[in-house]
């Protein structure tokens, strides 16, 4: 195709996106003016008029949001339809090329002219799904598909499939050799792109599949699984908005590190009321980043270790008084340590949580008492037990004593007394071995656990610690099991906040049309710990632990799921337990099962390199296909321990001077700090350092991994770590390393 054939059609292409700009701005003004006539609306003074203001500025403030944030690249489609493809009412008021067909542009959302003639369709609406689906064998009345390339408002590059030769006229202009290649060698930039332009029909499968049930996507290293879990999250929302917005969707990665390079993209799809959390991130009030050394992370992500705080959360409270003594009416009433055994275990018996049952742990104790009492006194001096027990449980000496067998307690608390190697011993017996007791206890910072505890007791409401607390991404989940054991602290009942308080016993001049929006907006607010997701998505399924699905599964009990991952790439070595923890987290719903076989990430060069590492250790596995090459090799190197700084420097500086885009530099887990360290001062804006753990989902245009040998070799399944290490760039690959991998 001739260079003029070429220049004409994106001529064509952006004559059609000037008219879609021109529209897009009328849209955002009236939008605008719409939102400040809702305001004005206010003037008229009447209850109604309230009610309309409420409704005006809300759905034109979200209508300016959604036109303002899909600028670039808004237009990314074009789908030129045979007479057995024509819809009529999608069609573009667009000549069409194939006599008795019909032209049909695709784009972020879905705009109208003023005639309310279609001038683009929503990704997400059925007459954009042949842009996705459409292949030469099935082609949904497709002739031929174009991928448009802006930047900005400006059209840089089309790129065509010819999906029905025989229906195409004779003068029909294909451009280029595929659009998908093409957009894959781009760079990547510092955030996760959508792949809604480039989306495969494997990949739109899994996107569009049933909502109701469990939709499980797996897939190797550059499949898109993580894109299409994403944009399945968008697809829903817009499919049935008024299910999962209200509910919420909650997307759940591996790390602040993905979750941060993921963020960007919902948003980019007119989406931004999902909820995008780490497994270090889901229990409120809680930041962790650290991982533990593999040994340690096995025992804290075993469904045994379920027992082990179930045991601590529900015995006795270390250093608690062991006997209690009160002198009533001249006779001593008492109870030893086995009394006050029994008591505790009657209480857990009823089933209640541990902060919950403190005033039934009480009248417990009072019973105990007023049964002593009455052997004790003759019956002229006895009491009722009604009389008896406000008399006792007002004395200090009783407060005191319920205060120290019976205190609050919170998940940081008790998870810091683990640390006791005794203790732990006790819990543990029968559960762990000597050794994984050993290493447990070692794990846990005790001091840093019970001060947080401390911090926070003041706070009725707060069941978790700050920020600052010492855990590491496994504690997370053993801290939410800890809190299903312990409940809440009771909290005092506050009146409900009038938002219209100015100071104390001073109002803002409302309406009841106000006060009854402001009452619906706090009755449908969701607190921190929410915990009714409508959908939850789960990405690199392979690495939970079973202690995190039981985490994870308390979101949502009523949640439809998408669940993403790769067994090959899982870091959790023990896939039985894991599975089984799985099921008992989602149920057992209508599933769909969806399987990715192309990796457009890498080139064929760069994904040999990972091949060559996973089939070392399982020869038999199932990978997928990198479909394109770029005749660039790998490049390996072997230094010395002494110049490894001075060659990682080297090779980062060459790599950044190699590619336009971003550069991982890849580390084994615990060395990532130092590493970091001696790249001070290179390009921060497009050079990111990152543990090896941290590295799933991610993606770079050039990826250097440090020490390959080290991330192989520091956990029992390294090489699968190492295999997602090798398969993070999508144009140049170096290692660099002290000894061959």
């Amino acid at each position: 195709m001739s260079d003029a054939v070429r220049d004409s059609e994106i001529a064509a292409e952006q004559a059609y996106l000037d008219r879609v700009y021109v529209r897009l701005d009328q849209l955002r003004v009236t939008a605008a003016e719409v939102e400040k006539a809702g305001y004005n609306m206010a003037r008229v003074g009447n209850y109604g008029a309230l009610v309309e203001r409420d409704a005006m500025v809300y759905h034109a403030a979200r209508r300016r949001r959604a036109l303002e944030s899909e600028h670039d690249g808004l237009v990314f489609g074009r789908l030129d339809l045979g007479p057995d493809g024509v819809s009529g009412a999608d069609a573009a008021a667009v000549a069409p090329v194939v006599p008795g067909g019909e032209v049909r542009y695709v784009g972020r959302l879905g705009l109208r002219d003023e005639e309310y003639e279609s001038l683009v369709v929503d990704w997400r609406a059925p007459a954009a799904a042949p842009f996705y689906r459409a292949t030469p064998a099935d082609r949904m009345g497709v002739v031929r598909r174009r991928s448009i390339r802006s930047t900005n408002e400006k059209v840089v590059s089309i790129e065509d499939d010819l999906l029905d030769p025989a229906a195409a006229p004779a003068d029909l202009a294909v451009i280029g050799d595929g659009a998908l290649l093409a957009n894959l060698s781009r760079a990547t930039g510092r955030g996760m792109k959508d792949i809604v332009a480039t989306i495969q029909r494997e990949q739109d499968d899994a996107i569009r599949s049933p909502a109701s049930g469990i939709t499980i996507v797996r897939g190797g290293p550059g499949t898109g699984k993580t894109a299409v879990a994403l944009h399945r999250a968008a697809y829903l929302l817009y499919a049935d908005r008024n299910r999962y917005e209200s509910g919420g969707v909650l997307v759940v990665g591996p790390s602040d590190v993905f979750v941060g390079y993921v963020s960007r993209v919902l948003p980019s799809l007119g989406e931004d009321t999902a909820t995008l959390r780490s497994l270090g991130q889901l229990v409120e009030g809680i930041q962790a980043t650290r991982h533990e050394p593999p040994d340690v992370a096995a025992i804290k992500g075993s469904l045994r270790m379920q027992r082990v705080l179930s045991r601590a959360a529900r015995g006795p409270v270390p250093n608690a008084p062991d006997k209690l003594r009160i002198l009533y009416r001249g006779e001593l009433l008492s109870l030893d340590k086995p009394a006050l055994d029994e008591l505790r275990r009657t209480v857990f018996n009823l089933g209640v949580k541990r902060n919950a049952a403190r005033a039934k742990a009480a009248g417990h104790v009072l019973d105990a008492l007023w049964r002593q009492s009455v052997q004790l006194l003759p019956s002229g001096r006895q009491q009722k037990r009604e009389e008896f027990a406000p008399d006792i449980a007002e004395r200090p000496e009783f407060v005191q004593f319920m205060r120290g067998w019976w205190p609050v307690l919170r998940p940081t608390e008790v998870l810091g007394w683990l640390g006791d190697r005794q203790r732990l011993q006790r819990w543990a017996n029968g559960i762990l071995s000597n050794r994984e007791i050993a290493l447990l206890a070692s794990s846990i910072d005790a001091e840093s656990l019970s001060g947080s505890a401390s911090a926070s007791g003041s706070r009725s409401g707060s069941r978790s610690a700050s920020a600052s607390v010492s855990v590491s991404v496994e504690d997370v989940a053993l801290l939410d099991e800890l809190h299903e054991y312990l409940g809440d602290p009771p909290a005092r009942k506050r009146a409900p906040r009038d938002p219209f308080m100015v100071a104390e016993g001073v109002h803002e001049v409302s309406t009841i049309s106000e006060r009854m929006a402001a009452a619906r907006a706090q009755a449908i607010e969701r607190p921190d710990d929410y915990r009714d997701y409508a959908h939850i998505i789960v990405d690199e399924s392979q690495d939970v632990s079973p202690m995190q699905w039981r985490m994870v599964g308390r979101r949502g009990p009523h949640a439809t799921w998408t669940i993403v991952g790769d067994p090959a790439q899982a870091a959790w070595n023990d896939a039985a337990e894991s599975d089984r923890a799985m099921e008992a987290a989602v149920g057992t719903r209508r599933r769909s099962d969806f399987t990715l076989t192309t990796n457009y990430r890498n080139s064929a060069e760069i994904f040999a390199v990972a091949a060559r590492v996973i089939r070392a250790a399982q020869p038999d596995i199932d990978l997928p296909t990198a479909v394109r090459s770029s005749g660039v090799d790998p490049v390996e190197l072997t230094t010395s321990a002494d110049e490894l700084p001075g060659a990682v420097i080297d090779a980062a500086k060459t790599l950044l001077d190699q590619v336009e885009g971003t550069v991982g530099v890849i580390t084994p887990t615990q060395r990532r700090a130092e590493v970091s360290a001696w790249l001070e001062g290179l390009d921060a804006a497009r050079l990111q350092t990152v543990g090896a753990l941290d590295s799933k989902g991610m993606e770079y245009d050039g990826v250097l991994v440090v020490e390959p040998a080290a991330i192989r070799d520091e956990a029992p399944t390294g090489f699968r770590t190492l295999y997602v290490a090798l398969s993070r760039a999508t144009q140049r690959l170096t290692t660099v390393g002290t000894q061959p991998f």
